[in-house]
C-alpha cells in the first residue's frame, strides 16, 4: 500500500536533506494558510510532505502557529502518517540534553489554541486515551536506536502555552505529576491529526533541564540553541531512517478510521456551511 508521510519540523528544523523531485506548494485551507509552503518530494521510494511548523525563519510563536490549517493542508496532500519533531525541556534527571524521547502521553496546559475541527454545527468526540500512534512510535524507536541516539521509550509531554519558559514552581509541579518533558506545540497537532485520521507520533529532542535542576539554573535561549543545533542534525538522520520503515508498512495507517462512530450530530441537522468546510474529513461518514 502506498503511503504519504508528513514531517512537521520544529525549532531549527526547517528543511530535510535528501528529498528528490522537490516542489513547493503554496496552499490555502478553510482555516487560512498553513505556517509555510508545503515541500513535496521523495525520499527513496517514499512520498514526503514537509512543513516547517514555525515557518522558515521562525516567524510563528507557539500560540500563533496555525495548527488547523497545517493539519488540514497535510491531510489534503494525502498524508496518512505524521512525524513531528519537537524541541523540549527535560523534567527528569535521566533525560539529559541531547537525548531523544519518543513520548506516549500528553498533559494539556495550553489556554489559547484552536485544537479541534469540530465546533458548532457538527460535533465529534474522538478517542484520545492513547494520543500517539503505537506503530509509528515503534518505527521512530527503531530508527533512533539505529542512529545510536540515547532514546527513551515513552514519557509524558506537558504542553504549555508559552512563549515564556516555565517558572521554577511550575517546573517542579510538573515533575511532581511524573511528567518527563515539556514543550509548547505538539498536543494541538496530535488532537487535530487524530480528527483527520492521520497516525501521529512525536520525536522529542531534549535541549535543557527546564529550570528545576539545581545545577543548571534558569533556561536561556543561548543554552537551548547550542543543544538545539546538535539535535537537529540527529533528528534529520533519524527521520531519514524512519521514512523507509513507514513506507514499507503493510496496510493502512492505524488512525485511518479514527472518526468512525465519533460524529454525534444527526446528519439531518448538520449545518451546511460546516459540512462543506469539513467535507475532507467527514464525507465518507456523512455521505
Amino acid at each position: 500500500m502506498a503511503h504519504t508521510i508528513g514531517i512537521i519540523g520544529g525549532s531549527g528544523l526547517y528543511d530535510l536533506e535528501g528529498i528528490e523531485d522537490r516542489r513547493e506548494e503554496r496552499v490555502d485551507t478553510p482555516f487560512g494558510p498553513p505556517s509555510d509552503a508545503l515541500m513535496r518530494g521523495r525520499l527513496g521510494d517514499a512520498e514526503l510532505v514537509f512543513l516547517a511548523r514555525h515557518g522558515r525563519g521562525h516567524v510563528h510563536s507557539p500560540t500563533s502557529v496555525p495548527y488547523r490549517a497545517n493539519i488540514w493542508a497535510l491531510k489534503n496532500a494525502g498524508v496518512d502518517w505524521i512525524l513531528s519533531v519537537s524541541a523540549v525541556g527535560s523534567l527528569q534527571e535521566q533525560i539529559e540534553p541531547g537525548h531523544v524521547v519518543v513520548v506516549d502521553q500528553f498533559i494539556d496546559r495550553t489556554r489559547s489554541r484552536a485544537n479541534t475541527f469540530f465546533e458548532d454545527g457538527i460535533v465529534a468526540h474522538i478517542s484520545f486515551g492513547d494520543p500517539l500512534c503505537a506503530v509509528l512510535r515503534g518505527y521512530l524507536l527503531e530508527a533512533a536506536r539505529a542512529e545510536g541516539a540515547i532514546v527513551h521509550d515513552g514519557g509524558t509531554y506537558i504542553a504549555m502555552e508559552g512563549p515564556a519558559f516555565s517558572t521554577r514552581a511550575e517546573s517542579n509541579l510538573y515533575r511532581s505529576w511524573g511528567a518527563h518533558v515539556i514543550g509548547m506545540t505538539n498536543l494541538p497537532e496530535a488532537k487535530l491529526a487524530r480528527e483527520a485520521e492521520i497516525s501521529y507520533a512525536t520525536l522529542a529532542m531534549s535541549t535543557d533541564y527546564d529550570c528545576w535542576h539545581p545545577e543548571h539554573g534558569s533556561v536561556t535561549v543561548e543554552q537551548v540553541i547550542g543543544v538545539l543545533m546538535q539535535n537537529v542534525a540527529l533528528a534529520k538522520r533519524i527521520l531519514q531512517r524512519a521514512v523507509p520503515l513507514i513506507a514499507a508498512h503493510d496496510g493502512p495507517a492505524p488512525a485511518h478510521r479514527a472518526l468512525k462512530n465519533a460524529i454525534l450530530t444527526n446528519p439531518a441537522v448538520v449545518d451546511p456551511e460546516q459540512r462543506a468546510r469539513l467535507d475532507l474529513l467527514v464525507k465518507k461518514y456523512l455521505g
